[in-house]
């Protein structure tokens, strides 16, 4: 925004803002300048419009300001406010932690869908690379019978986990643990509790293949955390590494449920049948047409 610039209103700041920002190539320009005048003043987008003519005091010129260029210099919307939405909660996140997409709801969605089914009072899951605990906190609150074990190899990850799992009255049933995959659920007090292994093991991992890393936006290459990113030189590394601890893990029948990236429904198909204990294997698409979730289901029986 120009500082030569004399706007007299809300909705003259919003319009210079949106400018600004499409000049330092925001692609939602309007949008991220409602979301930071809105946090600058704590009103919600609908509110703005309702204020439109307010004039703004010299303090609130000067934060939003400070707020525009942090944006305009690529910092996401989500690290500047402290916040994301996802599903029909708001999670805390921050810089060190990968920023919940709308694409991880629907493996949330997924997965709840299909614990709902199962018999018992009580069902254990598995969140691999939690993050902001954004998958755990999901099936928690979605699935009361559900306890989750949700493990991450980041501390800032399990701090930002742990704060989430926090605000959302959910530590009776939410265990955030550090460690690598899952091997952290071996020393968790509550997988004790389980006989015959967890019901479901659901993932986020890393799938952007390392080659890519440099075509990626801005804001998400040069802010949020390559550790959660970066898949390896085909992207499927972890998943290399998951699918046999996860056969491991789970009871017969459970279901190991994972987000993947656009056009690798076939590998990790592949990568599955290789592993020779899964069964009724199915990959779901997002709303835009691309592959997006694996599901599976642990054998009943031994292979032959």
């Amino acid at each position: 925004m120009s500082e030569g610039e004399r706007p007299r209103a809300l909705a003259d700041y919003l319009r210079l803002a949106a400018d600004y920002l499409k000049t330092s190539g925001s692609t939602s320009p309007r949008l991220d300048a409602e979301l930071l005048l809105g946090h600058v003043l704590g009103l919600d987008r609908v509110a703005l419009y309702v204020n439109f003519d307010r004039p703004l005091v010299p303090e609130e010129v000067d934060a939003f300001r400070e707020l525009l260029r942090r944006r305009a210099r690529g910092t996401p919307i989500a690290y500047i406010l402290g916040r994301k939405p996802f599903l029909d909660t708001t999670l805390v996140v921050g810089p060190g932690v990968l920023i919940p997409r709308p694409e991880t709801e629907l493996l949330v969605e997924a997965a709840v869908g299909w614990l709902r089914e199962r018999p018992g009072d009580r069902l254990l899951a598995a969140d691999v690379g939690t993050g902001s605990g954004a998958v755990a906190v999901g099936i928690a609150l979605s699935e009361p019978r559900t306890h989750v074990i949700a493990v991450d190899i980041s501390a800032d990850a399990v701090r930002t986990a742990r704060i989430n799992v926090e605000r959302h009255r959910l530590n009776e049933r939410v265990e955030v643990m550090e460690g690598d995959l899952l091997a952290p659920v071996a020393k968790s007090p509550r997988a004790s509790q389980y006989v015959g292994g967890l019901d479901a093991v659901v993932s986020n991992p890393p799938y952007i293949a390392s080659g890519e890393w440099g075509a990626l936006p801005k804001d998400v290459r040069d802010f949020e955390p390559r550790l959660a990113l970066d898949g390896g030189p085909d992207g499927l590394a972890v998943y290399r590494r998951l699918i046999p601890m996860a056969a491991q893990a789970l009871r017969p029948g459970g279901l190991l449920a994972l987000e993947i990236g656009a056009g690798q429904g076939p590998a990790l198909t592949a990568l599955l049948a290789r592993d020779g204990r899964w069964r009724d294997v199915r990959v779901q698409q997002d709303y835009a047409g691309h592959d997006r979730i694996v599901l599976a289901h642990k054998e009943t029986t031994a292979p032959t």
